[in-house]
């Protein structure tokens, strides 16, 4: 099954990545800020750290 992929960018894209603390364990998560409904998240337990992104 092959997930639900958008890409975004160019002008008017404003990206951002946070940890969400709230309820329940935190959550590492992506979004374009300036789209509605365009954000991905994971339990920050499971989130890749910087040196696996290099």
């Amino acid at each position: 099954m092959a997930p639900d992929v958008t890409t975004a960018g160019g002008k008017g894209s404003d990206v951002m990545a946070s940890v969400d603390e709230g309820a329940g364990l935190p959550e590492f998560v992506i979004a374009d800020i300036s789209r509605d409904d365009a954000w991905v998240s994971i339990q920050l337990t499971d989130a890749p750290g910087l040196d696996d992104w290099r």
